[in-house]
């Protein structure tokens, strides 16, 4: 239905370029698009750089997913202006970044991410000054790329042609240098230029070509996806924390379910994503790791919040796990080997990929958590229930359950517990033969008042 709404609002009426310079250009009565589809800090951001003499456009994943009838996340724009005259029109505005130069825009909550046209960053000339030949690595991967140019120079720059499309929101037009439109309707993701010395650019344009096909159900041209096992390796030279940040956006997408099996496609996922590969093909808890990345999914669709701790939790547990139980069978109580075992799983992962230390805290209680729900008996699920983490925690127990990787009837005694009455619970306790903390006998013998002891008893200084 997309198809051929695209195909009909597009297919006629627009002046054709011969020239790769010259752009299709589709107005207002060719697209869909209304400029009251953009958010209001694009839009002024747009209208006052075209008040100052220069061009300005909303351009992208935005413009691509507004044809495809999507509702865009966030609105970047590109204009003909330098960093230094954008940040001098807007008072509520700064310039970021040492890669890629930009400016950010505040109107209220929402941040407008304004880039200068650049011009596309050529391979390395033998004959080059000494500035040319540091903008890439050995690899041909690019590390500088502030060189201004065009609005035709930056399409070609762009990755893929259906993300170098340009909306105009004062004349309402669309502007395509590569055909992006085109490869729209036929469902395409296809690669601008060569495809080999784009990824050697930015080998994370092979992550993003998953995850694009992914999230829009488009094919891979075959030439685009041709490169990709051949240079697979290359990802081993991208920083470590831009790789996180994509896997972040695979997996936040919505769509990670058809991410994670695209990347399988593309042979993408041994060895270069340990996190993935690791836990996806664990055999005890590869269908726990799944049923957690198609539970965000549907979260997301359905406009609820998600935890990304939640989910790097689920897809670390099968290390975790094994982990603690090898430590246990060692002779080590269960306790202590579950705190190694965690530290040693994200040891371990952040020898290939880091997962960023604000998630530690959260992913650490889920696991301490999870054998807790196994103890039925005494004050122990009372205390269970009063912890602040106890229902996200009993979301990876059940999650864990229906996977096959936690029993099934414990989940939905749980399940019962936390909705019955205070009577209902006491009778659905189970015999408490859990463990007994053994109580402190502070100095002197005495003990506190909490432990049995009367006020004279506590000694002097127990507390110091």
């Amino acid at each position: 239905m997309i198809k051929s709404f695209i195909s009909r609002v597009f297919g006629r009426g627009a002046k054709q370029a011969a020239h790769p310079s010259k752009p299709v250009v589709y107005g207002p009565d060719k697209h869909h698009i209304r400029k009251d589809h953009i958010s209001r800090g694009a839009r002024k951001t747009c209208e006052e750089l075209q008040r100052a003499g220069h061009t300005a456009y909303v351009v992208g994943g935005a413009v691509r997913d507004l044809i495809l009838g999507r509702r865009p996340k966030d609105f970047d724009v590109a204009t003909s202006a330098h960093p230094d005259d954008v940040r001098s029109l807007f008072r509520r505005s700064r310039i970021i970044g040492r890669r890629f130069q930009i400016v950010h825009v505040m109107f209220g909550a929402e941040t407008v991410e304004v880039s200068t046209y650049r011009a596309h960053f050529t391979t390395k000339d033998p004959e080059a000054d000494d500035d040319e030949k540091d903008r890439q690595d050995v690899h041909g991967r690019v590390l500088s790329d502030n060189v201004f140019g065009t609005q035709a120079e930056d399409a070609v720059r762009r990755d893929f042609t259906v993300n170098a499309l340009f909306y105009d929101p004062v004349k309402e037009e669309v502007w395509d240098y590569q055909h992006g439109v085109k490869d729209l309707v036929a469902r395409k993701l296809v690669m601008i230029g060569d495809p080999a010395t784009r990824y050697r650019e930015d080998p994370v344009r092979m992550l993003r070509a998953a995850r694009l096909s992914a999230k829009l159900g488009l094919t891979i041209d075959p030439k685009t996806a041709a490169p990709i096992r051949e240079l697979r390796h290359l990802l081993e030279n991208v920083p470590q924390a831009r790789l996180f940040e994509e896997i972040l956006k695979m997996l936040l997408s919505g769509n990670a379910v058809a991410c994670v099996q695209r990347l399988r496609d593309l042979e993408l996922h041994h060895g270069l994503l340990p996190l993935l590969d690791d836990s996806l093909e664990d055999a005890a808890t590869g269908p726990f790791a799944m049923a957690a990345l198609k539970a965000t999914d549907d979260r997301l669709r359905e406009d609820k919040p998600v935890s990304p701790a939640f989910l790097l939790a689920a897809l670390l547990w099968g290390r975790v796990e094994r982990r603690w139980h090898e430590l246990e069978e060692k002779g080590q109580p269960s306790t202590p080997s579950l705190h190694s075992a965690m530290h040693d799983a994200l040891d371990a992962q952040r020898e290939s990929l880091a997962i960023p230390r604000r998630f530690d805290a959260t992913m650490k209680e889920l696991w301490l958590l999870q054998p807790r729900f196994l103890q039925r008996g005494g004050t122990r699920p009372f205390r269970l229930l009063e912890h602040p983490r106890f229902r996200a925690a009993y979301d990876f127990f059940e999650l864990r359950a229906q996977a096959g990787n936690a029993p099934l009837e414990i989940a939905h005694w749980w399940e019962k517990f936390q909705d019955a009455s205070g009577e209902e619970r006491s009778r659905m306790l189970q015999a408490d033969d859990g463990p007994k903390k053994k109580k402190r006998r502070r100095r002197g013998g005495k003990r506190r008042p909490e432990d049995g002891g009367s006020p004279e008893e506590v000694a002097p200084g127990a507390d110091e």
